[in-house]
């Protein structure tokens, strides 16, 4: 553009040097540039090289960079007035010098590289995403698991990061939510906010049935910002759903999909014990989302991101997380009591498996002891005899009326209890049946 610039100005600067004398003759044609004509450089459609047009009275000539050079040698060897012809050969010369330079350093065709683009507009759907991931990151946080290791050669003892994973602010008290299996087997825990600050944290309490831990660290309030929480009662198969978590240690990770199913039954890692009405989506948690929030269109929580169907271990687009309503009322009492009260027989019963090759349908009672509520209730555990044969001990069929089929049964029955209730139990003892009424207990830890 510069070059263009001085192509310009060199024929300006010539044009006002270059008037005729008054000597020449009319009726000569001049072979000079007019001072009234106006050019410009173009490309042609059917040439590769520039053409310098002029125009003259209306009408549009084209010269070429090959004419120009031609128009300077007649120029300098034809012309009659030796002054004049000088001068614009001179401006000629200059023109040609400098459209060639500019061949060099510039290419005429790249116009685009003086275009401005506008950005890409977003679409509503896409705008409401980026929303809701600024409005909810500062509300989830990076949680390192710390534990001791000795030194084999030193003796020293070390913390070395054994596993990280998710969570999110609870309340301004500092309380942070997550999976127990992230905290589990841990010596120390680190919180990492939104904002890189790290603080230590401490353990509030934890329910290992339902894989639920509370933590807590000490932050200012003005950099805690708990996390809306919403309802999961009235979700639908098919609505969007948004998590957000730290997988393999990517802090900040958005991923998106729908509710692939609802009511879903998993596992606790920890006990085995059933975590019931688990929902199913095809949002990507890969290792490292444990414990961060899976949430709704409007950016309320209604989950906890914790387990995923996978052959490999990473994910395959079956995740399930843990409802909302199940994560609140665990939430309070963990910050309230610093434990969960959960009723319980007070039995250990034998696998399924087993159950199921003696041809029978409930769940056999492997040990009950005396000072356990089946035990004060005379349940009969399996024993052996004086001569080391096997008696089977008592197998439970049905709790309050609803048949139990295997320990997923009586698990799910018994979360719908409270410590106090007196149940009535059916077990088949023999060859007959008996219903015994048993007062349900929390555990020998939690009283």
């Amino acid at each position: 553009m510069a070059a263009y610039s001085l192509i310009s100005a060199l024929f300006h600067s010539s044009a006002t040097t270059a008037t005729p004398t008054s000597s020449r003759s009319p009726t000569k044609k001049s072979n000079k540039f007019s001072l009234s004509k106006s050019f410009y450089l173009h490309k042609t459609p059917n040439c590769s090289s520039p053409v310098l047009c002029v125009y003259n009275d209306g009408h549009r000539h084209g010269l070429s960079t090959d004419d120009i050079k031609l128009s300077l040698f007649n120029k300098f060897f034809v012309t009659s007035n030796p002054l004049s012809s000088a001068l614009d050969s001179l401006a000629v010369l200059c023109t040609s010098l400098a459209l060639s330079f500019s061949l060099f350093i510039a290419d005429v065709d790249s116009a685009a590289a003086f275009v401005v683009t506008t950005p890409r507009k977003l679409q509503t759907d896409e705008l409401a995403t980026v929303r809701l991931f600024q409005e909810n990151t500062p509300s989830v946080v990076y949680i390192t698991n710390l534990a001791a290791r000795q030194d084999a050669f030193t003796l020293d003892v070390l913390e070395v990061p054994q596993g990280s994973g998710s969570g999110f602010v609870w309340d301004k008290d500092g309380h942070i939510v997550t999976n127990y299996h992230v905290i589990r087997g841990a010596s120390d825990l680190r919180v990492t906010l939104a904002d890189q600050s790290t603080y230590e944290a401490k353990v509030v309490g934890f329910d290992q049935d339902k894989d639920v831990a509370v933590l807590r660290i000490d932050a200012p309030e003005e950099k805690l910002r708990p996390i809306p929480v919403g309802v999961s009662a009235d979700l639908l198969v098919g609505q969007k759903v948004y998590a957000i978590g730290n997988p393999f240690g990517l802090d900040h990770t958005l991923t998106t999909g729908v509710i692939s199913g609802l009511r879903r039954e998993i596992s606790s890692a920890a006990t085995g014990r059933p975590i019931q009405d688990v929902i199913q989506t095809d949002a990507a948690i890969n290792p490292g989302n444990s414990g961060g929030p899976l949430l709704d269109s409007s950016g309320s929580l209604i989950g906890i991101n914790t387990a995923i169907y996978s052959p490999s271990g990473a994910s395959s687009g079956v995740g399930f997380s843990i409802p909302v309503d199940t994560v609140s009322g665990i939430v309070d009492q963990l910050v309230k009591y610093g434990k969960v009260t959960r009723p319980i027989l007070g039995i250990k019963f034998a696998p399924d498996q087993s159950v199921e090759q003696l041809g029978v349908s409930g769940v056999l009672v492997l040990d009950a002891p005396p000072n356990g509520p089946a035990g004060k209730a005379g349940l009969q555990p399996t024993k052996r005899d004086t001569y080391g044969r096997l008696i089977l001990g008592d197998i439970i069929t049905s709790v309050n009326g609803k048949k139990v089929t295997n320990g997923t049964d009586l698990y799910r029955i018994l979360d719908q209890c409270k410590v106090g209730d007196q149940v009535i139990v059916e077990v088949l003892r023999g060859d007959h049946k008996e219903k015994i009424p048993v007062t349900l207990e929390p555990k020998p830890d939690e009283s």
